[in-house]
């Protein structure tokens, strides 16, 4: 007889954006891997620890979220409605010299972990100060995460001297804990806001610690212009010609990009993550996925720090992404709810250098989500792309992450979520009464 960790029974399994067809089955789950998916009248003899009772839910990969500051929760709500620059300069740049502390960053990331769980994501790609603080609380969580030190060449939360933000840097990485949940990486904010010798540098520092470096690039008409105003190039150009884009960089935003610009990324297999809702709340504008899509760069999906979005569920930034799309090029098929579910999911993992998750196959990480169809506004549910136009988050009943049961029936068992949101509330309270002198 086999022994299963978890089974999942009675469900409709999605194994991966695009397939056309649900199987009727269970899944078996060992050791933090799935290690068997069959129809539901296969006849074998098992046992396991915990049963899952899906109910004719859907069982489908877990989201993947491919740019997030999470600890920027307690800045959510905090300066809406403002152009990116004043935004970034007058409001976000001052509120983190005075508010962005380990604890904050703990804590903060740590709510943002159970909204993401509470809405369908398993895996964050986050970039931040304190990361490491960033890393307990996704590990404490059950999250899985790929952890990204923030580096600029500014005065910054943990690195007042930013002549030390390489050396910070490397700290991060040589005390990051080793563990199946985590994976370690570098985030250049910005062209910038970095000097080409940091950009170099980190990537240097990147490679060899075989890591990804993030950086948000080509965000804005603005940033282009003061880029090429100081390099002679606009921003995707000038990283190419610095020699910092490869594989392993991962380019945030690129929604002022041109056709050679994109064949420049593809040309040097570096990703993608586009954040559709941050860019329209900031008026950054739009990033042509498609063009992009078609060219054969990957592209991931992401929400955003809280302060841009403000939430953080990617089945609200699918919908923005496949919709968004539509109406710019006036063209109802030009990104369809498919390509917006791989964004979320299989292509997320391609981006994040996570080839273990993104589907549900043999041997893949157990990296689960459970959705509740039995929701008017999913009924009647004909296929994949209700996830896209008709899904929310609270759709999602059940989390498995790691091959570990970390949400079920909608509660978070792996912390308490209300001493949480307290410490947070209370952190928030503080900031709120310093930022009315700001």
């Amino acid at each position: 007889m086999t022994h299963y960790d978890i089974i999942i029974t009675n469900g409709f399994i999605l194994p991966a954006a695009g397939v056309q067809h649900t199987i009727n089955g269970y899944i078996g789950i060992k050791d933090g891997l799935i290690k068997h998916i069959a129809p539901q009248g296969e006849k074998s003899s098992f046992s396991a620890t915990t049963t899952i009772d899906a109910k004719a839910s859907l069982i489908c990969p877990g989201l993947i979220n491919g740019h997030c500051h999470s600890a920027m929760t307690l800045f959510r709500g905090l300066a809406d409605d403002l152009p990116l620059m004043t935004w970034l300069n007058d409001h976000i740049f001052p509120a983190e010299a005075k508010f962005v502390t380990s604890e904050m960053v703990y804590w903060c990331s740590k709510l943002a972990a159970a909204e993401m769980i509470l809405t369908g994501t398993t895996t964050v790609a986050d970039s931040y100060f304190f990361e490491l603080e960033a890393v307990k609380a996704f590990n404490d969580s059950g999250i899985r995460s790929v952890a990204a030190q923030g580096i600029i060449d500014f005065p910054a939360p943990g690195v007042p001297d930013p002549s030390l933000n390489l050396l910070e840097a490397k700290l991060f990485l040589d005390n990051f804990p080793h563990n199946t949940l985590s994976s370690k990486a570098l985030f250049c904010h910005s062209p910038y806001t970095c000097s080409s010798q940091t950009l170099q540098k980190v990537k240097q520092l990147a490679d060899a610690n075989n890591c990804l470096m993030f950086i948000h690039a080509a965000e804005t008409q603005v940033e282009c212009l003061q880029i090429k105003e100081s390099y002679g190039f606009s921003p995707i150009r000038y990283l190419g010609s610095l020699g910092v884009l490869d594989e392993n960089t991962v380019c945030v935003h690129c929604v002022t990009i041109d056709e050679h610009e994109i064949n420049l990324l593809k040309d040097s297999g570096c990703g993608v993550v586009t954040c559709p809702e941050s860019n329209m709340k900031l008026a950054s504008g739009v990033a042509p996925v498609p063009a992009l899509l078609r060219a054969g760069v990957p592209v991931a999906l992401g929400t955003d720090g809280c302060a841009s979005n403000n939430s953080l569920d990617l089945f609200s930034e699918m919908n923005s992404l496949a919709r968004l799309h539509k109406v710019v090029c006036a063209d109802p098929a030009i990104l369809n709810a498919k390509e917006a579910l791989t964004a979320a999911t299989a292509a997320g993992a391609t981006v994040l250098g996570l080839p273990g998750t993104g589907t549900l196959q043999p041997g893949m990480l157990a990296d689960i989500i459970i959705i509740d169809l039995d929701q008017p506004h999913l009924t009647p549910f004909y296929n994949q792309d209700a996830l896209v136009y008709c899904a929310k988050g609270p759709d999602v009943s059940t989390s498995i992450i790691d091959g570990k049961l970390v949400m079920h029936n909608r509660k978070i068992l792996t912390f308490d979520v209300d001493e949480t949101m307290a410490r947070v509330t209370n952190l928030g309270l503080a900031t709120a009464e310093l930022s009315k002198s700001m």
